[in-house]
């Protein structure tokens, strides 16, 4: 299939399969007549990395999980560890953002207080 068969297919723009291409996550295609072909897995490998996306994977934790998936000595074990890590960062992050909620609350006013900006909370934790 063309490039923009399998970028409607997996429902991507053609740009994304050339990046994921670029950065060795896809397997290339095969030169005919003019066209590159992509096999039918394209779109299976597209839309498993995009799917490891939106679950927080970055591009190279995803090149990990490919190469786990694609290793013969590899394990379930293997998988779940690549998963551990991923949580755990998560959890930090989930961490940072509360903290960071928690201030962001202690410098809020009243949304009726009619003193001038500078008098602010969070504008003279800025100006320091």
């Amino acid at each position: 299939m063309t490039i923009a068969a399998a970028a409607k297919e997996a429902g991507v723009g053609v740009e994304t399969i050339r990046y994921y291409e670029r950065r060795g996550l896809i397997r290339r295609p095969t030169a005919g007549a003019g066209y590159r072909h992509y096999p039918p897995n394209t779109i299976r490998e597209v839309r498993f990395i995009r799917e490891a996306q939106r679950l927080g994977f970055t591009l190279e934790e995803i090149r990990e999980l490919i190469a786990i998936a694609n290793d013969d000595a590899a394990t379930c074990g293997d998988v779940c560890s690549a998963t551990d890590r991923k949580l755990a960062e998560v959890r930090e992050r989930i961490a940072q953002l509360t903290r960071l909620a928690s201030e962001l609350e202690s410098m809020i006013c009243s949304k009726d207080c009619a003193a001038p900006p500078r008098a602010c909370r969070l504008l003279e934790t800025l100006d320091r």
